[in-house]
């Protein structure tokens, strides 16, 4: 796990289980899986060297082989950016649907839409919507001010690589886990 996510479920008032979220009883160790643990053999995967998983961490971070390993399938599923710039959507600045006010950010077509057009009750298409990779330019909100509450409370680009596939995010999940210590 990676420190941040450790943390959010050691939190004081309510510690849970990193796997499956139940409640930790203080001061419990999981003693049956350390005992596997310490008793399990496994290979490491860049230099074949056999170990027990309680070895493994400590010997991935140092093995350059295994490093060299993680590197081969990080650059196996990454993409070549794309250069051609004028083909990808405009996803910082967005129209009113109503009006024809443009380059609202998307807080700021929130605001507009609330302050202006509330009890409009014309079908919109959604432009934020409309310029995902997954967003239909056709489909018309049937509420669209409940819409804009409702889904677009926060920006979207903070959570979403809009370049990469599961696959790729997947890996870099990984490699990040592995880094952190």
């Amino acid at each position: 796990f990676c420190t941040p996510c450790l943390q959010e479920c050691l939190k004081p008032k309510k510690p849970v289980c990193g796997v499956c979220r139940s409640t930790l009883s203080p001061g419990s160790r999981a003693l049956d899986l350390e005992k596997q643990i310490e008793t399990t053999e496994t290979t490491c995967n860049g230099c074949n060297k056999k170990m027990y998983l309680s070895k493994m961490r400590s010997h991935a971070a140092s093995c350059s082989k295994y490093q060299n390993y993680i590197m081969e399938g990080v650059k196996a599923v990454t993409k070549e950016p794309l250069h051609n710039t004028r083909n990808f959507p405009n996803r910082f600045t967005f129209p009113c649907p109503y009006c024809s006010e443009k380059n609202f950010d998307q807080e700021g077509l929130v605001e507009h839409c609330k302050a202006l057009h509330s009890t409009d009750a014309k079908q919109v298409v959604c432009p934020i919507c409309a310029s995902m990779p997954w967003g239909d330019p056709n489909y018309r909100s049937a509420n669209f001010m409940e819409h804009l509450q409702r889904r677009h409370r926060f920006s979207y680009d903070t959570f979403v690589d809009y370049d990469a596939d599961e696959d790729d995010i997947m890996a870099q999940v990984l490699m990040r886990s592995l880094r952190d210590k």
